[in-house]
């Protein structure tokens, strides 16, 4: 299965503040010890919600919507995608995670990833599913 691990904003890293080397070490460290495993399959820290824009969509329309916003818990700093056997694999993985927010509490959450097999109700003959391994193989030749 596929996870992806969001890492919620804090305080600091919506007001721009970069980690410290040792955070940035210590990251790195437990990113080695996930690639080395098989585990990551991706992941990147986000900047700050002011640098970021929101856009609205209601029917036909779409407004474009300027960070920074307001809900920091809402917010995230980044993510990883995860491939595990199972939930309590990727918790164990964020257990030995470093926490993320130096000198704050920090919420990290893990949600499984739809996979294309999920929705083989809705698609019956199979078109949707194809045309999503061929996008797949695609994205994969490209980098």
């Amino acid at each position: 299965m596929r996870v992806m691990v969001i890492v919620k904003a804090s305080k600091q890293s919506e007001a721009g503040i970069m980690p410290s080397t040792e955070l940035l070490q210590a990251m790195g460290k437990f990113n080695e010890q996930l690639v080395a495993a098989g585990v990551m399959q991706a992941g990147e820290g986000l900047k700050p919600s002011s640098q970021g824009v929101r856009v609205r969509f209601s029917g036909n329309d779409r407004t474009v919507i300027d960070g920074p916003f307001t809900e920091t818990k809402e917010l995230i700093a980044g993510y990883w995608i995860w491939k595990v056997d199972s939930m309590q694999e990727a918790i164990d993985w964020l257990r030995r995670c470093p926490c993320p927010a130096e000198g704050e509490e920090s919420d990290v959450e893990i949600r499984p990833v739809f996979e294309t097999e999920d929705f083989a109700e809705q698609d019956p003959t199979g078109e949707i599913r194809d045309a999503e391994h061929k996008m797949r193989h695609e994205l994969n030749q490209r980098q």
